[in-house]
């Protein structure tokens, strides 16, 4: 039964090719929104907290300041309407899932960046 439930994941979910992210790096993403007739592109800019999941029900959180509140937000990585990802840095986290990021402040909740 799993081995049928991995063949249809692998046939039928569409392939994107995103860069290779983790926890700790910030990106952009651009996704596309429908508001009637109309669509438009708008963009994401955070920093990834998670990544969960495998095949067709991975997700990744991504975590932004506006102004001086917290906004998350959860992708899935096979939504149809994500248009495309950018790396903007890379981080050095030692966590997988750095949930203790969210009651960091000021010059604590800086992240490392990692220079490639």
């Amino acid at each position: 039964m799993e081995s049928l439930i991995k063949f249809v994941q692998d046939e039928f979910v569409p392939k994107n090719d995103f860069p290779n992210f983790s926890s700790g790096d910030t990106i952009t993403v651009y996704y596309e929104i429908k508001e009637g007739e109309k669509t438009r592109t708008q963009f994401f800019r955070g920093v990834v907290i998670q990544r969960r999941g495998s095949g067709a029900t991975e997700t990744f959180t991504i975590r932004k300041m506006s102004g001086t509140i917290g906004v998350e937000r959860i992708f899935p990585v096979h939504m149809p309407a994500l248009q495309k990802i950018e790396i903007n840095k890379k981080g050095k986290v030692r966590r997988a899932r750095i949930f203790y990021f969210r009651e960091l402040t000021g010059k604590k909740a800086r992240i490392k960046e990692v220079r490639s």
